[in-house]
């Protein structure tokens, strides 16, 4: 999430699809948070619409700590008024019109981290949910700072807030989802490529886990998952 990650052009274009999109799911019921994909053509400038979800959604963790957020009203504030059934007036224009300045959107960024090694092999550590922090001085580049799950908290570039997926006694195997980081500042360049920074907690992050092979690692029991373990909002 950044200002300037589509024209002004592309920016008028989503939000009059959006409200149309809006005004569509009102006629059949829909109230509350949802949210659109956009798939913008940097070369012939059209817009495309990549998919609808009528929900709370994982881009929900960024739209809900920046700026304009924290100035007026996170949108999930409304999802859950609607939900509540609570009667309430708002200026929608003026709360749109607030919403639609690229000086209210500060910088965050998101990834989901799988594992690209063509190998089976059993987690027998992992590292845990929580505020991290870049450190040359730490194990592979990154240090744990603390227990957390209000990731609102991250301070800086250097640190990221990280919801374990993948957890000790799991399976590691092409493809698996390892876990999400979320920290400030764009972990892409213009054209598209991982900054330094995003390769650094990549790396980071990996060198946590401690894997074996399974011919010579007894498989623990299965332990009964918390609740919130998989994806917290």
């Amino acid at each position: 999430v950044f200002a300037a990650a589509l024209s002004e052009e592309h920016r008028r274009q989503a939000r009059a699809f959006t409200q149309q999109m809006g005004g569509r799911l009102r006629q059949e019921g829909y109230r509350g948070y949802f949210e659109l994909d956009f798939l913008a053509d940097m070369d012939t400038g059209d817009m495309w619409l990549g998919e609808l979800n009528p929900r709370v959604t994982g881009a929900s963790s960024m739209t809900n700590v920046t700026a304009v957020a924290y100035g007026d009203m996170p949108l999930f504030l409304f999802h859950l008024l609607e939900f509540l059934d609570v009667d309430y007036e708002i200026d929608v224009d003026e709360l749109n019109a607030g919403w639609a300045q690229p000086s209210a959107i500060d910088e965050w960024s998101q990834f989901i981290l799988k594992d690209t090694a063509d190998v089976v092999e059993l987690i027998t550590e992992a590292p845990r949910s929580g505020i991290w922090k870049l450190d040359p001085a730490a194990h592979g580049g990154i240090s744990f700072v603390r227990s957390e799950t209000d990731w609102h908290t991250v301070a800086s570039e250097d640190e990221a807030f990280y919801l374990r997926i993948a957890q000790r006694g799991g399976y590691r195997y092409p493809g698996a989802d390892i876990g999400i980081l979320v920290t400030r500042g764009r972990l892409q360049t213009d054209d598209h490529e991982l900054t330094d920074r995003a390769r650094t907690w990549i790396a980071g992050i990996k060198r946590q886990f401690l894997t074996a092979p399974l011919d010579d690692t007894p498989v623990p029991p299965v332990r009964e998952p918390g609740p919130f373990s998989f994806k917290m909002l």
